[in-house]
């Protein structure tokens, strides 16, 4: 990944196979976010490298993402800072409907923006130091990466409220139960476990993945009737597809489907 603006990278890319692990590489700052950060993961996900199927997603030193550099927020006119989240909620549309399945290894600080990153991603793994906190209340600010609605929805709105308010933060199993993840592990155990779950998730066929990451949560937003529809239309495209065709004979010749 080339340096944008001649600015030292604050992520790193590593490619395994098919698998891409990028690392929020800001460990002396707790990988905190700023805009050179969402930047280098518009430029990752608006183009990632053709050959890559699964990304990980992960933070170096000890935490995932301390949320705001509050050290580097700038204040802006009310307009501009409209515009500044409506870019922020567009990074991280990128990365939930970029194409690519994401899994998440959230260690240390899972705080603000970090959080808001984090329940972008499809598959999230806790490890157990984490701490899950939105402490915008005890700021000033409000959430302005998405928060409202991705979180709000994994949480519901009344305990999203109450964590705001209060500033109470969540480790590994009470995040696990909440929703924030999808599993817990043991200390240092979370990479392992994502790549186990990335090769996994790229050999499934590529449309369905697809339909999994772009249906669902959009069928969410719709009525029921509507959704019930838009489900049949999903179905119906991935039955004929030459990964459900690839499926089925695996099944009848008793292999494994080889979708790739």
């Amino acid at each position: 990944m080339a340096n944008i603006a001649g600015q030292k990278r604050i992520t790193r890319l590593d490619i395994e196979g098919d698998i891409a692990i990028l690392t929020f590489d800001r460990p002396e700052k707790r990988n905190a976010m700023n805009d050179q950060l969402i930047s280098e993961l518009d430029e990752f996900f608006s183009a990632p490298p053709k050959e890559v199927n699964a990304v990980i997603l992960r933070g170096e030193g000890g935490h995932f993402c301390a949320g705001l550099d509050l050290a580097e927020h700038e204040q802006r006119d009310p307009i501009d800072g409209v515009f500044h989240s409506r870019n922020w909620h567009r990074v991280s549309d990128l990365i939930e409907f970029s194409g690519l399945p994401v899994v998440s290894v959230l260690n240390g600080a899972v705080i603000g923006g970090g959080l808001e990153i984090a329940s972008s991603t499809h598959v999230r793994i806790a490890e157990p130091d984490v701490r899950f906190q939105m402490p915008e209340g005890r700021r000033g600010i409000f959430v302005g990466g998405g928060a409202t609605v991705r979180l709000g929805r994994l949480l519901g709105p009344d305990r999203m409220r109450e964590m705001m308010l209060t500033g109470r933060s969540y480790g590994a199993e009470e995040g696990l139960a909440l929703g924030l993840a999808h599993y817990s592990v043991g200390a240092g155990e979370g990479l392992d476990l994502a790549k186990k779950l990335a090769r996994k998730i790229a050999d499934n066929a590529p449309f369905s993945n697809y339909l999994m990451m772009q249906a669902i949560p959009r069928i969410n937003d719709m009525s029921r009737s509507d959704g019930m529809f838009a489900e049949s239309l999903a179905a119906a495209m991935s039955q004929t597809s030459d990964g459900a065709k690839e499926g089925l004979r695996a099944f009848l010749e008793k292999r494994p489907a080889k979708f790739r």
